[in-house]
């Protein structure tokens, strides 16, 4: 038997049985998003969760530079930044000055939904709806953010939900209106081990396994057998690799700047791309990452 089975007909979606064997850089086609059968006929639209163990791993950029580079390919994209009290989603978009209204006005119907989600400066096809700055987790219960996704989803063909950090109720309040999930954590044990946390809250809520995108990888750190590798990391906490994003100066300068990287020809800005190819389905091998190998004799 394959080591990837479907787990639904219509979506095409793929899980990895615990007897498969060890992931590999390049597992097979995703198809996340499957072409409507009539024409004419929209795509179910879906609803993920951008998920980390602890902060400052990259959660937040990935759900920034993916949702760009889904809407340049012309897909309809929503991000929602439910980090209630930290919002930071609108400076990674550069739309900072354009917050009116905010996720908590249109929970307590304070505002209709769609004066409080702002449409990008320059991708038509990709919108925001920003968190509030001063509330907390405890002013969103799980169903009021369901109804807001569902609402969503009637807008946008992809929803990328930035998830608080951590596995608290801030989190287990989204779960319930998420379809799938991405987990991003960062190549060291601190990080791994809190991911494991994550892991486990989603097998505890019956949610299904998530994607795994690696994030800072040192490729010289990787070949001195000073960090882990992209594919030792997926392997360790057993969830299938979507991508990794290498360690790039140009991440830094384009925040300091309130610009997206994903406008540069950098290594970050390649690596996002790839991964958004390999998350629409698309056959895309991830460049190689190995350890050098030590000879007997070799100092």
């Amino acid at each position: 038997m394959p080591a990837w089975q479907p787990v639904s007909s219509w979506a095409g979606i793929w899980t990895r049985r615990p007897s498969a064997p060890p992931i590999t850089s390049s597992p097979p086609a995703i198809c996340w998003h499957p072409k409507p059968k009539r024409k004419g006929q929209v795509p179910m639209s879906q609803s993920w969760l951008i998920l980390s163990g602890k902060g400052g791993v990259g959660k937040t950029m990935l759900t920034a530079s993916l949702g760009m580079a889904l809407a340049k390919k012309g897909l309809s994209c929503c991000c929602v930044d439910a980090d209630l009290g930290l919002r930071d989603l609108d400076l990674l978009l550069g739309m900072e000055n354009s917050v009116v209204f905010d996720m908590l006005d249109v929970a307590r119907k304070d505002c209709k939904l769609k004066y409080a989600l702002l449409q990008h400066h320059q991708l038509t096809d990709l919108s925001l709806l920003p968190a509030s700055q001063n509330g907390s987790s405890k002013d969103l219960d799980a169903e009021t953010f369901a109804k807001i996704v569902t609402k969503l989803k009637k807008r946008a063909g992809y929803v990328l939900t930035d998830a608080p950090a951590g596995v608290e109720r801030g989190l287990k309040n989204l779960l319930p209106g998420s379809d799938y999930s991405i987990l991003v954590t960062t190549p060291d044990d601190v990080s791994m081990r809190n991911a494991e946390r994550v892991l486990a809250l989603l097998e505890e809520k019956h949610r299904p396994r998530p994607m795994l995108v690696v994030n800072r990888v040192n490729q010289k750190l990787v070949t001195e057998g000073d960090q882990y590798s992209p594919q030792t990391v997926a392997n360790t906490l057993d969830v299938p690799l979507l991508g990794y994003i290498p360690e790039d100066p140009a991440v830094l300068a384009a925040l300091n700047r309130h610009e997206s990287f994903m406008n540069k020809d950098c290594p970050a800005a390649q690596a996002v791309e790839r991964i958004s190819r390999r998350f629409l389905g698309e056959y895309v091998p991830l460049p190689e990452v190995k350890k050098k190998r030590r000879w007997f004799f070799s100092k």
